[in-house]
């Protein structure tokens, strides 16, 4: 049998998109299934991504989305770029997270902060050849974001960083990392600050990949400054305001992992529910049996929520409404709903779902890191509680 998912009717709200939208939608769904779709297997075993198919995402304009077109980038909304990484984690997580990294965190964060010579100097470079990535986490400051020891010092003209960062992602194609770093351990969160790191820069180096248990294609590496030294004028937003822009771009990033996660949720459920029409036991279709008819029907089910979940969210940050609320808890339930629609769709394949000659048990091992990265499942929980309740 082959790997390759039916195309069933997707569980999609089309109501809630645009003629526009939808033909967006569909060329890129057209492309990962084309393009991405031969090469999932190979690139998961080796651990590595495609080079060509990222030349592919620039040509596109999957890498600008929302990058103005004075710039030349797509001058599109937010929603389009959760769209893209949607369809594209469908067939491959790891294509999904390097357009979601690229475009909701590096992107997001230049579009916001960056200073006019900032935009002029890097955004083109960001939507035509420059893969960026986010460089905020350290091996003491997980869910702590902030208790990072990464130090720089002011000299001369120059800031002198040094310190390691761990688990960043696309740091092996990256050429532009947006990295935090302390002027003032002693400051607390007042001493953080963003810099726009070059991947040439003296001192600084992408160390080991991560050998990791799902998006095993995506790159994840530590990154090492030894007296890294970074020009003054690199400085993002300004001194000291480093975690105000991490909040605030982390708080997109999360509705864009909460894309990654329903696409990969929908990749699974495509699978099971082809595979569920032509495995035969006791003379008929297993999908004949009420058992796997229910279970077909609550993955979508609860598919579709997460799903008009991401897209309110995105809708809301397009429209300029707060949503921090609504991202937290659209990253903490899509994420939930992806752990157990993958793994019911193992299920559903019985002995042969545990197996590597069939892809839900890649769908499941990517959609471990959903709970994870950006901020786990229980700081999701914290932010929602501290928001619903004022605490």
């Amino acid at each position: 049998m082959s790997s390759t998912a039916v195309q069933l009717p997707a569980p999609a709200p089309l109501t809630t998109l645009t003629e526009d939208e939808i033909l967006f939608r569909d060329n890129i769904r057209q492309f990962a299934d084309e393009k991405i779709r031969p090469l999932v297997k190979e690139m998961d075993e080796k651990g590595v991504f495609e080079k060509s198919l990222i030349d592919e995402f620039f040509q596109l304009g999957l890498m600008g989305i929302e990058i103005p077109e004075q710039y030349g980038g797509g001058a599109g909304k937010f929603f389009e770029a959760i769209l893209a990484v949607e369809e594209l984690s469908r067939v491959d997580a790891s294509a999904g997270v390097v357009v979601d990294v690229q475009n909701t965190l590096v992107n997001n964060a230049l579009l916001r902060w960056a200073s006019d010579e900032q935009k002029k100097r890097y955004l083109p470079r960001m939507a035509t050849k420059t893969v960026g990535a986010y460089a905020l986490s350290e091996a003491a400051s997980g869910s702590d974001a902030f208790a990072l020891q990464t130090r720089a010092e002011l000299k001369g003209s120059e800031y002198v960083l040094n310190g390691r960062k761990l688990w960043i992602t696309n740091s092996k194609e990256a050429g532009l990392f947006v990295l935090f770093a302390t002027l003032d351990p002693s400051a607390g969160y007042k001493g953080i600050t963003a810099f726009l790191v070059e991947k040439d820069s003296p001192g600084f180096t992408v160390g080991k990949k991560e050998d990791k248990l799902g998006i095993r294609a995506s790159s994840t590496c530590e990154l090492i400054l030894e007296d890294c030294r970074v020009p003054k004028e690199n400085v993002l937003g300004e001194p000291g305001r480093g975690y105000k822009i991490a909040i605030e771009t982390l708080n997109e990033g999360r509705i864009g992992i909460g894309a990654q996660m329903i696409g990969l949720a929908r990749g699974a459920w495509e699978c099971a529910a082809k595979y569920a029409q032509e495995r035969k036991q006791f003379g008929k279709a297993i999908a004949e049996f009420q058992g796997i008819q229910f279970q077909i029907a609550q993955m979508a089910t609860e598919i579709e929520a997460a799903r008009l979940m991401v897209y309110n969210a995105a809708r809301m940050k397009d429209a300029g409404m707060n949503f921090v609320k609504e991202a937290a808890m659209t990253k903490l339930f899509a994420s939930q709903v992806a752990e157990r629609v993958t793994s019911l769709a193992i299920e559903i394949y019985g002995g042969y779902g545990f197996t590597k000659d069939y892809p839900v048990e890649k769908y499941w091992r990517d959609a471990k890191i959903g709970k994870i990265y950006e901020g786990t499942s229980n700081m999701q929980l914290a932010t929602i509680a501290k928001l619903l309740l004022g605490k």
